[in-house]
């Protein structure tokens, strides 16, 4: 574990990193996440929680990187720490924290059954609902509509295609006087990020999902030796070099500033490029992620849930706001003002809704049909898992290995990892 994780363990256990007066009634802790507007939308709804309930709301200080902050949750489970109430849980968690969360359905009375199927059976583990749907996500392709149409282009459909429009109007732009204009990026350093990056690239190529839901390791094959090697000849040409290091955040400065054509991002990016102090709003189309030749569109399933820690001193209460938090009309305000994917069918029918991100109609059968990470097949092994995926694209894309030579050590590793029958 890194100083930066060690020390918000330290802070919490303090008291530390904590926003909110104290009131009459119950205190609550909770985590939000820290990717965008992720924060400021969390802090609005909680207030609005705590003026109809009388309750307060503390939020605890987390990291920006799902694996520190997976690292310091177990932290605090492991000491039973009751300094934090609800906490989010990233889609993939469930199953690997499933010991230390309160089974909500007792408080959520048959609520759950108005968000997506798949999403509430990711999120019941033992016939236990771990945790309720907050928002979704699934990757997406942003690129400039203004730039596509000066050069002729139309959006990509293949990642060939991608590459060579991204090259034309990169260098066309450079040459007419942006020296910083790139053409491709996306989450490239080597965490959970890029996982869901190199999940894309691997299974719109045919290469399946790294794992199968079987348990079977099925990664390495021809189909994801090409998509990695695709990925690799980005670098240095239409991507910078620095993308080896980029996050979502980074990925969003650059686009933004309006010195990329394409990005890949999560919906999230979208009322931020918006913003009335964009220098690209207006000029973003969203689509598909391109697919691998014959292959297949493939979007990384995303998305954050709420939970309540089963050490709260109060779980009634930190439930109700769970429930609050996910109801249709906070997710409306959030999709609406922050282009957050409601979990709840219906609101992709709103006419409210999709005044403001227009994509999620177009895109709705992306976002129901993206590809799970394989957290349900390998269980408690999954972070081990992931970061040796990610770990491995990692080595590839930095020109350290051919991808041939990094699957068949990501296979020997992974088969180590598994160590039997079983995950």
């Amino acid at each position: 574990m890194n100083v930066n994780t060690r020390n918000y363990i330290l802070a919490a256990a303090l008291g530390l990193g904590m926003a909110g007066a104290q009131a009459a009634g119950v205190t609550i802790t909770v985590s939000c996440g820290t990717v965008g507007q992720d924060f400021e939308f969390c802090k609005k709804a909680t207030d609005e929680w705590s003026k109809k309930t009388g309750n307060t709301v503390k939020h605890l200080t987390i990291p920006q990187s799902t694996s520190d902050i997976l690292g310091l949750f177990r932290q605090m489970f492991a000491a039973k720490s009751a300094d934090v109430d609800v906490i989010s849980v990233d889609v993939v968690w469930p199953g690997t924290i499933k010991s230390h969360l309160l089974d909500l359905g007792p408080y959520a009375k048959g609520a759950e059954k108005a968000h997506f199927p798949a999403l509430v059976a990711n999120n019941t583990v033992d016939g236990k609902l771990l945790a309720m749907p907050w928002f979704t996500d699934a990757g997406v392709l942003y690129y400039r509509k203004d730039l596509l149409a000066k050069y002729g282009e139309k959006a990509p459909t293949t990642w060939d295609e991608m590459t060579a429009t991204a090259k034309k109007v990169m260098d066309g732009e450079r040459k007419a006087g942006n020296a910083d204009m790139q053409g491709y990026v996306f989450q490239g350093k080597a965490y959970e990020g890029l996982t869901c990056n190199a999940l894309e690239w691997v299974a719109s190529h045919g290469g399946g999902s790294i794992v199968d839901a079987s348990g079977k390791v099925t990664v390495n094959n021809p189909q994801a030796a090409k998509a990695l090697a695709t990925a690799a000849g980005w670098i240095g040409t239409i991507s910078p070099t620095g993308v080896l290091n980029y996050g979502e955040e980074d990925a969003r400065g650059v686009f933004q500033k309006g010195n990329s054509v394409f990005m890949r991002n999560w919906p999230y990016a979208w009322s931020l490029s918006q913003g009335s102090d964009s220098p690209v709003k207006d000029k973003v189309g969203v689509v598909n992620l391109p697919k691998g030749g014959d292959g297949k569109p493939a979007a990384t399933l995303g998305g954050w849930q709420l939970s309540v820690v089963k050490y709260s001193k109060n779980p009634a209460v930190a439930a109700d706001l769970v429930m609050y938090l996910t109801s249709p009309d906070v997710q409306k305000d959030r999709a609406i003002k922050g282009s957050y994917n409601p979990t709840i069918p219906a609101l992709y029918q709103d006419a409210a809704v999709l005044q403001a991100n227009p994509f999620f109609g177009t895109l709705y059968e992306t976002f129901v049909n993206a590809v799970p990470r394989p957290a349900t097949a390998t269980g408690q092994k999954y972070n081990e898992v992931s970061a040796a995926f990610w770990n491995a694209a990692h080595t590839v894309l930095s020109g350290k290995a051919k991808p041939e030579e990094a699957l068949k050590s990501l296979d020997a590793k992974l088969g180590q990892v598994r160590r039997g029958a079983n995950w």
